[in-house]
Order: C-alpha cells, then structure tokens, then sequence
C-alpha cells in the first residue's frame, strides 16, 4: 500500500537524478520549485499558474482585512466599544505579525501544500512527530473548513440586512439565509472547478477593485457621515457583555480584530501552485498582511467615528453596525451601492479561501491522514486540480450552513471555532520549528527567505501570542453564560481534538507515517 501510494503522489529521484529535467515541462515550475519538491519526495501534481503578483493578490484578498473588521465586529462593540476595538486591533496587528513572521519562514523552508502539518511531521522530536502532525492536520483541516463556511454565512446574512435596509418590514429567516449560502456554495464550485485557470488573473484584477473599493468608502465615510469626537472614539471604552472589569471585556472583545488578521498564511496551502514558492509564498504572506493591516487601521478609525450611537448600532435591525453607518451616511441607494462593493470582495475572499482550503484538505488527504483518502487526493489530471477536495469543501459548507437553521448560536459558534483551531496549529507548529532551530540546527532546511539571527526570540513571541489568542477565543461574547450565551466552540474543539485521537489510534497508526518519512536526507543528527 506504501508502495503504492509513493507512485501515485511522489517522485522518487537516485542519488544522480538531475533536477533541472524533473518536470521540465510544467510552466512556472523554476529550478527552485523543483529543488523544494524533491528534497520533499513530492511530485509535481497541479499547475503552478501563480506568479508572484497574483499569489499577493490571491492572499490579500482571502484575507481581505478591511472588509472583515468592517462586517464582523459586533463582538469587539459589545466587549470594549469604541475604544476598545481599536486597540485591541493594534496589538493584534503587532501580535498576529510575529506569528506570520515565523509561518513565512516555514513556508520558505517547504513549500508545500500541506503547511502546518508538514511542518510539524519534519520539526517535531521524532518520537510524537506521527500523533502532533496528525492531529494538526486535523485541526487544520477543521480551521479552514471552519472559514470556509462562516464566509457563506456572512455573505448570505449580510445579503438579508440589506434586504432589511430596503424592505423595513422584512424579517430575515433563518432558513434563508441558508439558502443564500447555497448560492453562494455553487459560485465557489463554479469558479474553483472550471474557472481555476483564470483564478489568478481575475484575483489580480479584483486586488485593485479591494484598493479603490476600501478608498470609496473612506471618503464616503469622512465627507458625508456624522462624526464622532476623538475623545470617543480612542478613549472611551464600554462593557455591554456584563463582565466584571473593563479589563476583561476588551479581552473578550478583541476576538473582532483576530478574526480579521488571520489567515494570511493561505499562500502556504497555495505552495504547490506558486512560481518559485520558496521566495513568493513567503513575500505574499507577509506583504498581504502589512497591505492589509495597514488598510484595516485607516478603515477602522474611519469607521469608528461615523458610528453616532454604540447602542443604536448593536440593536440595528440589519444586525450589521456596518449599515447602520452606512445608513446614517448616505440614502439607501448610497447603501446598495457600498454594500455591493463589500460583498463583491468577500465573495472574492470566499472564492480564494475555498481554494486554499481545498489544497489544504488535499494535501492532508494524500498523506493518508483523512478517512477516503484515495478519493479526496485524487487529482484531475485534465484540469490539474484536486477537484474531489474542492467538492468536499462545498458540501461541508452547506452541510455546516444547515445549523443555522436550528441555532444561529451553534452557526456562531463555528466561526470562534476556525480562529481558535487555527492558533492550536501555529502553536503547535512554531514550537515544533523553535525545538529545531535549538536543538538541531543543522538539519532546518534552507529556503530563499529566513528569520537568521531573529528566529529564536520572532518563534517564542509567537508561540506566546498564538496561546493568549487561543485562551481568549473561547470565551463567550457575554454574561451571565447560559444555553443561548454559551461559546460553544469550546465543545466542538474538544470533540475533534478527541475524534482525531480516535482516528489515529484505530486508523491513522497504521496508514499515517506523515510527510517527513518522504523527506530526502531527513535525519536527527
């Protein structure tokens, strides 16, 4: 069966193999990549039709920064206010920075699909290399899959405040809003399956329409909004949640600002489809997320001050603060047209973050670490993609949308759940490359983009950023916590963590060996 698996996803080159003719024939694929692939025992499976620009562009927009911390801040409102998101959003820029700094690293050392579960299968003692990079697979996994659902949700729940901006007597349902998720599944097949040639031309046309969109509403925001005084906006803090100090509202509250900085490391799970991945994966993670952040803060305090009344924006009928600034600015056509503009990037963002998570789940599934793992890590060998995977990311998201219908509280809960499964895997994986780095250096691969000297002290901030982050992101939006207030993340994280123990004790032991076994040279001294 190992044989077996070898010849379908790997090459395996003699001592005297001449990399330069390894896959010659792919367009895009550079010395480099070819270099990266064999010293990972991978073959080039998918086409690489990413160039450096369009792997930025294709990050910038999946984590479309500006346009989440706009839609998704109802949490940092309630737990801090004002004040309070805006902070919390600069030392989670600063925070989150150093964690992308060490991802990039990694990233540049192997390139590859697989990203945090890679990483650990090749940095981990050898000992628990198998268990901690399986069960990070998992949790990666769940992550991205996480994400990928919460876009559709907040796609299809956005689409129905609108719907309450020029209908005031709609009443949003929540089997609707499943429904616009389903919609917005098919678009994400459609593009990802037959548009998947085109993917990076479109996403670096669409990286101008996220710089001229982010514009027009600033200026729209600035010229006709009522605004709020400097004092409000940087100094006044509140706590709706019932909390028992400020303090410890603004902690709960910053989960708005880590919702939106994450992610930028989607270029890695893009690896296998970038020209010259060791050098542009890296430069798109860190780059997106300086663009990004520094977008996000210029629209965040524009934000924050056209919001007239902190209440009256949590109670909008929209459910969106977001349009009930936006009402307060402009006529109701003004409104649709802005909005437009904002569901246009993040339909864009969904596009890009299905993608990544397809690759991600493909990569995992090729290694044996997924139950059907022959059919998810099949390759179409016409289109060159992992369709099978995309498939299975759609019908998660639309399976994962049915809980709204029941609990829009349960629904809630999975989009804590992606930011807090994604901190486990850089915790896990950081900390893997820190062990390394220490203890034996001589064998940490060498890419084209490196921390050098600054490893060491970049990897321990970031290890104790991604564990604070983690802690905070389970905690509920308010007190006192009951059935309908509980942060049911918590539970779920707990349910996988345990399923995928589960997995390997009676299945994953015995088919897992993890990517490291493939590396070529790999060795403990």
């Amino acid at each position: 069966m190992k044989e077996e698996t070898q010849q379908r996803h790997f090459a395996i080159f003699d001592d005297d193999t001449d990399i330069t003719d390894a896959g010659s024939d792919r367009p895009g694929y550079t010395r480099h990549d070819k270099k990266d692939m064999h010293r990972m025992g991978r073959r080039q499976e998918l086409m690489r039709n990413f160039s450096p620009i369009s792997a930025l562009s294709f990050t910038a927009l999946l984590q479309a920064t500006w346009e989440f911390v706009l839609i998704a801040n109802t949490q940092g409102l309630v737990d801090g206010g004002l004040a309070g998101l805006f902070w919390s959003y600069v030392w989670t820029f600063f925070g989150a920075g150093i964690v992308m700094l060490s991802l990039a690293e990694m990233a540049s050392m192997c390139p590859t699909s697989g990203g945090q579960y890679h990483w650990v299968s090749e940095f981990a003692p050898r000992k628990c290399q198998r268990l901690l990079s399986y069960v990070t697979g998992w949790m990666s996994a769940l992550s991205w899959q996480a994400g990928a659902a919460s876009g559709s949700f907040l796609t299809g729940t956005i689409i129905q405040g609108l719907m309450t901006v020029n209908d005031p007597g709609y009443e949003p349902k929540s089997w609707q809003g499943t429904l616009f998720v389903f919609a917005m599944v098919l678009v994400l097949l459609v593009f990802n399956v037959w548009g998947a040639r085109t993917l990076p031309i479109v996403q670096t046309a669409l990286l101008g329409v996220h710089i001229l969109g982010w514009f027009v509403i600033i200026v729209t925001l600035w010229a006709t909004a009522p605004r709020k005084s400097g004092g409000a906006v940087f100094t006044q803090f509140t706590n709706e949640g019932g909390w028992s100090t400020m303090g410890l509202s603004l902690m709960v509250g910053q989960i708005s600002a880590i919702f939106g900085s994450t992610c930028s490391d989607a270029a890695a799970h893009m690896a296998e489809e970038v020209e010259n991945a060791s050098r542009s994966v890296p430069i798109a993670i860190l780059w997106s997320y300086v663009l990004n952040g520094m977008m996000g803060f210029v629209l965040l305090i524009s934000y924050l001050f056209a919001i007239p009344n902190v209440a009256d924006a949590l109670a909008d009928p929209s459910a969106y603060p977001f349009l009930y600034a936006f009402r307060n600015a402009v006529s109701t056509a003004g409104v649709n047209g802005l909005t437009s503009i904002v569901l246009i990037l993040v339909v864009a963002s969904n596009i890009s973050f299905n993608a990544a998570t397809s690759r991600q789940t493909w990569s995992f599934a090729r290694d044996r670490g997924l139950p059907f793992s022959g059919w998810i890590g099949r390759v179409n060998l016409e289109k060159e993609i992992p369709v099978n995977a995309v498939l299975l990311t759609c019908l998660i998201s639309v399976l994962l949308s049915l809980i709204n219908i029941g609990s829009s509280v349960a629904f809630n809960a999975i989009i804590s759940l992606q930011v807090v499964a994604l901190m486990f895997t850089y915790c896990i994986s950081i900390s893997c490359v820190l062990y390394r780095r220490c203890c034996y250096p001589d064998t940490l691969p060498s890419g084209l983009w490196s921390l050098g000297k600054w490893g060491v002290p970049v990897n321990v901030f970031g290890i104790l950023y991604a564990t604070y982050a983690f802690f905070w992101c389970f905690w509920p939006n308010e007190t006192p916590v009951d059935l309908d207030t509980f942060n049911w993340a918590v539970v779920i994280f707990a349910g996988v963590i345990i399923l995928s123990l589960a997995m390997y004790w009676t299945q994953g032991r015995k088919v897992y060996q993890g990517p490291v076994v493939l590396v070529i040279g790999r060795s403990e001294s």
